[in-house]
């Protein structure tokens, strides 16, 4: 039977997901935390009372966490450093639609299989464009910029290659992966300090049932929407498409995507491939007949979509941006 996973209902049996993800919170310790503000003060575009954090707690499980977060005022990048990092960092962005983040499911649950291989891992919480900030459009972009030049410019403290430095994105994040792997030169804010000398570029994107096109049909009206207003100009829908950024600049991509998503079609990684195939990026794509949206690293090893981190980390290695 086809498992469907959507960000309303919780899935039972997430104790069965596929390799160290599957543990319990507590069964796979990082060897430290750090949170890093990406903004020294008050983020371009703040209003004047800045948003503060709500956590809304989804499971009914107490052995198992799954927040929304909402209300960012002050962006970061939470650390979570294996006990032996091989110098590959990983930038994870969760989705939530852009209206708000989906932290366990997308970023703790994802931080702790990529720590069993050695990998640190930098979660990502990002601003919400329908929070009251003047710049709406541009806040998420903003803050993934600044956050991957926070992470090379903090390299050497902890222990990362700053040319191994990949972005893994969900959903909406998974728009604002394709955007910044397509748009990382662009400029979207003034530069603050010394980190913004730092390249934008991650040098592997990975894009798991993302949000890509913000202008076709298949797109997922409630990202355009709680990133543009709901009633953007078309050329602006149009130029925030991932699908249209693509060019030779863009860094290699690996997406993955179940054909039966029913929340945002697979139509959005076809049309991101077919313009990486194009312009000829780098690319990998994996369609999956069975996984639905939201999946993460909670599927029964028997969907198919489960493969996705192994084949992730497969295409990373390949691409000589992680130890074999």
């Amino acid at each position: 039977m086809t498992q469907h996973l959507d960000r309303r209902h919780l899935l039972a049996g997430m104790a069965a997901a596929a390799g160290a993800a599957a543990l319990p919170a507590q069964a796979f310790q990082a060897v430290a935390e750090d949170v890093l503000p990406l903004w020294p003060d008050s983020p371009p575009g703040a209003p004047a009372t800045l948003p503060t954090p709500k956590f809304d707690q989804r499971s009914k499980d107490p052995a198992f966490n799954d927040r929304w977060l909402t209300g960012i005022g002050r962006p970061s990048l939470t650390v979570r450093r294996p006990p032996q990092p091989n110098g590959t960092a990983v930038m994870l962005i969760p989705g939530g639609g852009y209206g708000f983040l989906a932290i366990d499911n997308e970023g703790e649950e994802q931080a702790r299989w990529l720590n069993a291989i050695g990998v640190t891992a930098f979660i990502l919480h990002y601003r919400l464009p329908t929070e009251g900030w003047s710049n709406r459009s541009i806040v998420p972009l903003a803050d993934a910029q600044r956050a991957l030049r926070l992470i090379r410019a903090s390299a050497t403290r902890y222990g990362v290659d700053a040319k191994r430095v990949l972005t893994l994105g969900f959903s909406a994040g998974g728009h604002l992966a394709g955007s910044l792997a397509t748009r990382h030169a662009e400029r979207v804010y003034a530069p603050v300090d010394a980190a913004d000398q730092q390249s934008a570029r991650p040098d592997l994107a990975g894009l798991i049932y993302p949000v890509v096109s913000l202008s076709a049909s298949f797109t997922h009206g409630g990202s355009r929407d709680n990133l543009f207003g709901t009633a953007a100009d078309p050329k602006a829908l149009s130029q925030a498409s991932v699908e249209n950024r693509v060019t030779g600049d863009t860094p290699p991509l690996f997406l993955a995507h179940a054909s039966d998503d029913g929340l945002v079609p697979i139509a959005n990684s076809l049309a991101l491939y077919q313009a990486a195939l194009a312009t000829q990026c780098p690319s990998e794509l994996h369609a999956f007949d069975q996984g639905g949206h939201g999946f993460g690293v909670r599927l029964q090893k028997t969907v198919p979509a489960a493969a996705w981190p192994t084949l992730f980390a497969a295409y990373a290695r390949r691409s000589g941006v992680l130890a074999a």
